[in-house]
């Protein structure tokens, strides 16, 4: 890193945090997600898909579905998926009208990539109250475990805006399964901690 004042990681702490992340997936993997049973619900999800030709109403973009499927297997009742196109302003919109709304989870899917049109990132950040560094990389890094070359090397986000938990995937079936087995332990536990605020 050349930004001034920044301070340089050591690759030896990167490598032990990755470690770490993936034992704890492991670890939590079969426990958390799993059917969730009539009154075992986590808590509540929003789907944004980040498609432009699924937000003009040209393609359905099956992805949606798909998180939404994932999401209910791992105990979360999904309020709604909503398709927005790449647009800043639409998907900041779409992010913060699901942290309005008080639900506990929100996933995006798509965005996140090096496009020109891959504006998840920009629009996710300035609603982040903080930041979950460990979240990103643990998706990152299950991404190219599972050999998901757009899951590893996404741009996407994963941070707390009020009481919810914001998450960015990338859209590719691979990468949200992947993403989403990585996301749904850990999403769990970081909404019990915000839930006691």
């Amino acid at each position: 890193m050349s930004d001034t004042g920044s301070t340089a990681i050591d690759p030896d702490d990167v490598v032990a945090a990755d470690a770490a992340a993936r034992e704890f997936v492991a670890r939590h993997r079969d426990d958390d997600i799993r059917p969730a049973e009539s009154g075992d619900e986590i808590g509540r999800a929003l789907v944004v898909v980040v498609d432009d030709r699924a937000a003009h109403g040209e393609e359905q973009s099956l992805l949606g579905p798909l998180v939404g499927e994932l999401l209910g297997e791992a105990g979360f009742h999904v309020d709604a998926t909503v398709a927005v196109s790449g647009d800043e302003v639409e998907i900041r919109n779409a992010l913060n009208t699901a942290v309005i709304g008080g639900v506990d989870l929100v996933v995006s899917v798509g965005g996140v990539g090096v496009g020109a049109r891959d504006v998840t990132p920009e629009a996710t950040e300035p609603l982040l109250d903080r930041r979950l560094r460990g979240i990103e990389e643990a998706v990152r890094s299950s991404g190219l475990a599972a050999g998901s070359a757009d899951g590893g090397l996404s741009r996407g986000l994963a941070g707390i805006s009020g009481q919810t938990l914001v998450v960015n995937l990338s859209n590719t079936r691979a990468a949200v399964r992947d993403g989403m087995a990585t996301v749904a332990p850990l999403a769990k536990h970081v909404i019990e901690e915000i839930s006691e605020f």
